[in-house]
């Protein structure tokens, strides 16, 4: 991917920017169209003309899938949905899945699971799927966005989110369409079941999610909703490693040893792109791009003290399959950790005074 040695005379090259430029201003066009058409291109498949996305009803029957377990997903709300980027039947799409991200709001993937999209990026074997839970109707607005109503944001958000499934070739985008009151508190155990059956749909061998100490509470409710979720499926239909990552809580307190760092360097071009499409959260001034590609390269800096750096970008992430086997309660977890922080803390202070 590295570019070729310079050659020929300036106006050669030149030319060559002019052409350059043109090339991306035409493919951010076509981009912009994908959704619209329902299909993009994936790992050299062709651009399917007419998939528009498939709805989950709600009267009519669930969402059928002959997955491990089966998928039976029937929401209250009657929006939600999922989209295949590259045309790949639904139940095919979904069985691909390697890596599967469950998240809260549009935008949350991107930022909290970049480093899992760039490791299927280019590869054959491993798939990538994201499951965003709420709709993001509720979600800040300014500048342009200013007037718009929840439900303008809703759809605005939910194409948005199909735009990152085409650039990040994902396998498969799901959107359930939430309300961030229905994660939290009432519609509870119908999410838990929706969130199982899509894993057992597609039986990803790692899970990612929001971490317990994430300071955003409906963050927080999907983590849990989540690990619920897993507790319920059978041991052995379950994931291999579930982890919680960063967004609206860094993870830099956790000791080093139970800190899990995951190396974002990939395709930066791809990262910035990923995180800069969701113009309705950036384009009022609050630079969610800018931030997480800041705070990436911060944990790389800063991962340690007296050695060479060898990441460009990371993201930091506390390894929670333990919670898994039902044996260990999320708070208990979770204070087990700040415990620990506060005696590497204590222990430091102690060491170095006179």
């Amino acid at each position: 991917r590295k570019m070729p040695p310079a050659s020929g005379s300036p106006k050669d090259g030149r030319k060559k920017f002019f052409l350059l430029g043109l090339c991306l201003q035409l493919w951010y066009a076509l981009l912009r169209r994908l959704p619209q058409w329902g299909g993009c291109m994936k790992k050299g498949a062709a651009v399917p003309a007419d998939l528009v996305g498939i709805r989950m009803p709600v009267t009519a029957a669930p969402v059928q899938l002959k997955g491990k377990g089966g998928m039976k997903v029937k929401l209250a709300n009657g929006k939600g949905q999922i989209f295949v980027p590259d045309g790949t039947p639904l139940e095919a799409a979904l069985k691909r899945t390697t890596v599967l991200c469950i998240a809260a709001h549009q935008d949350d993937t991107e930022i909290m699971a970049y480093h899992a999209i760039a490791e299927c990026f280019y590869s054959d074997s491993k798939w990538f799927t994201s499951l965003v839970v709420t709709d993001g109707a509720g979600s800040p607005r300014s500048g342009a966005y200013e007037r718009y109503t929840d439900e303008e944001m809703r759809q605005i958000r939910a194409e948005e989110q199909k735009q990152a499934a085409c650039i990040g070739r994902y396998a498969a985008q799901i959107q359930l369409g939430c309300t961030s009151s229905e994660v939290k508190s009432g519609g509870k155990a119908e999410i838990t079941a929706a969130i199982k059956e899509i894993i057992l749909a597609c039986s990803p061998q790692v899970v990612y999610t929001h971490n317990l100490a994430d300071k955003h509470d409906t963050h927080v409710a999907v983590a849990l909703r989540t690990i619920a979720a897993l507790r319920d499926i059978d041991p052995s239909l379950r994931p291999r490693k579930l982890y919680g990552t960063e967004v609206w809580r860094s993870l830099d307190w956790l000791c080093d040893d139970e800190k899990v760092v995951f190396d974002a360097s990939a395709c930066p071009n791809i990262a910035m792109a990923l995180l800069g499409l969701f113009d309705s959260q950036v384009s009022g001034g609050k630079r969610y791009d800018l931030g997480a590609l800041g705070r990436r390269r911060a944990n790389a800096v800063f991962w340690e003290s007296h050695s060479p750096g060898a990441m460009e970008a990371a993201i930091y992430g506390m390894d929670m399959t333990a919670l898994l086997d039902g044996g260990l309660s999320p708070e208990e977890f979770i204070l087990r950790r700040l415990e620990r922080f506060k005696e590497e803390v204590m222990a430091r202070l102690q060491r170095c005074s006179p």
